[in-house]
């Protein structure tokens, strides 16, 4: 067989995009305040700010979408999508969303208390503010390895058991549950494996404590598992999903993940024990609980999209699509987190800015490099994401400072990335001349998606 591996798809429609030149560039960041969230997507050449809600549907969807039941209650299209969930992960209680966020902020303000405690291996951003604004504190306990760029693990997504039960023996009275994330956004797109899930969910049982998946990507962490783990190399990918979630007692997910929609998330849970609690928030906040804030036409797409995710070809292309880049970065001498995660690579910003202090936000910095030089649009995974500024003026900073470049699902082609690592070397090659920022406007939570900054020289 040859050694390429194609795109496991043809292209049926293209989107143009506008070629920018550096200097049109220099002034729309400008204008944007140095934060590439406030550039209009237009002025982008490349957008790998987010793989969340930004690939490309199939024609099987889009002809699902003709067929979506727009009634306010009880419509069909809630009950094809309740069936593809139940099968999929072998819960019984479903609940749409409109995206992620929506369905941990019905899911924490149904089941949490202020001063209550959740572990995670690591939490994202969206999952630490639905905490933290209840009141909740967020606690990462991913492993050792998962916090090291270059270090080579299998799984660095991984949540460190010991301390789990530390935690669980000091503090068990404030944990409600404890999550995991697959796979761990927050450090790399890295897998968690199913050992791993299986010991963690036992752990918490022990203590009567319920385990929550973060499930975005639980398609590309199965598909892992089965290159990764003894023993499952030859399990189909439904086999691996359905052991992953059978350890868990619910799940929240972001379909725009690897649901392969654009919009679109849910909740679901085993037993009924939160089921009401779950469904009156929904409807204060989302919707009827058979459309939970989607259109009967978004359940539909996302009905075929949850099986087109576990497709063992496309997973396959999808992990070999971030192992190129990783390769071409390699050869550059660009750090990157080790190996490469399953929807992104992650640059180590710190590594290829070693002479910016932390507190000019070095990892913020090279994304402004990376469109300035190229049009390609990343985000910081780091201090100005997890970090914050105290009552007092002080700052926290974030144990990495990441450059994220998350690939949106089917939608960019070999040269798209061929020219990434081109504009990453250059990039690379100048890292001597990158000006650091200063924060000048923040909100309090979630500060990265609308702060506005300043070069620190300015």
């Amino acid at each position: 067989m040859p050694k390429t591996l194609i795109e496991p798809f043809r292209i049926k429609s293209i989107e143009p995009i506008r070629m920018t030149t550096q200097s049109e560039r220099v002034e729309l960041l400008e204008a944007a305040k140095l934060n590439v969230f406030r550039l209009h997507a237009d002025d982008v050449l490349i957008d790998w700010l987010t793989d969340s809600g930004t690939g490309a549907m199939s024609s099987r969807q889009w002809g699902a979408i003709m067929e979506g039941d727009e009634s306010y209650a009880g419509a069909r299209s809630f009950y094809r999508l309740e069936t593809v969930v139940q099968r999929i992960t072998g819960m019984n209680f479903f609940v749409p969303t409109h995206q992620g966020r929506a369905a941990e902020k019905v899911l924490f303000t149904a089941v949490c208390q202020k001063g209550e405690l959740v572990p995670n291996n690591c939490h994202f951003d969206t999952t630490r503010a639905n905490l933290e604004v209840l009141g909740v504190e967020a606690l990462d306990l991913v492993i050792p390895e998962g916090l090291q760029p270059s270090v080579i693990h299998p799984f660095k997504g991984n949540i460190d058991l010991a301390r789990v039960e530390s935690l669980l023996n000091a503090e068990g009275d404030r944990i409600p549950f404890g999550m995991i994330t697959v796979t761990n956004n927050t450090g790399g797109g890295q897998p968690v494996s199913l050992a791993n899930i299986r010991a963690y969910s036992a752990l918490l049982k022990s203590y009567g404590k319920p385990l929550i998946i973060d499930a975005c990507r639980f398609s590309e962490n199965a598909m892992f598992i089965k290159m990764r783990e003894p023993g499952y190399a030859n399990t189909p990918i439904p086999e691996i999903v359905r052991e992953m979630f059978s350890y868990a007692d619910g799940a929240t997910m972001s379909a725009k993940k690897d649901g392969m929609v654009n919009i679109g998330g849910f909740i679901v849970l085993r037993n009924e024990e939160w089921r009401e609690a779950v469904r009156n928030v929904l409807i204060l906040t989302e919707g009827f609980p058979t459309y939970g804030g989607l259109a009967g036409r978004d359940l539909e797409a996302l009905a075929v999209g949850l099986d087109e995710g576990m497709d063992e070809d496309y997973l396959r292309y999808r992990l070999r699509t971030a192992e190129y880049l990783g390769e071409r970065l390699a050869a550059s001498g660009v750090a990157f987190v080790k190996p490469t995660g399953g929807h992104a690579v992650y640059i180590d910003a710190r590594t290829v800015l070693p002479d910016m202090p932390i507190a000019h936000y070095p990892a913020w910095a090279l994304c402004n490099a990376l469109y300035l030089e190229g049009g390609i649009r990343g985000v910081e995974i780091g201090s100005v994401m997890f970090g914050k500024r105290l009552a007092d003026g002080t700052e926290t900073y974030h144990s990495m400072d990441l450059v994220r470049l998350a690939f949106p699902r089917r939608m960019y082609t070999q040269s798209h990335f061929d020219y990434a690592a081109e504009v990453i070397d250059e990039v690379k090659q100048k890292a001597a001349t990158i000006r650091g920022v200063r924060i000048t406007k923040q909100p309090q939570y979630l500060r990265h998606f609308t702060c506005e900054c300043s070069w620190v020289d300015a």
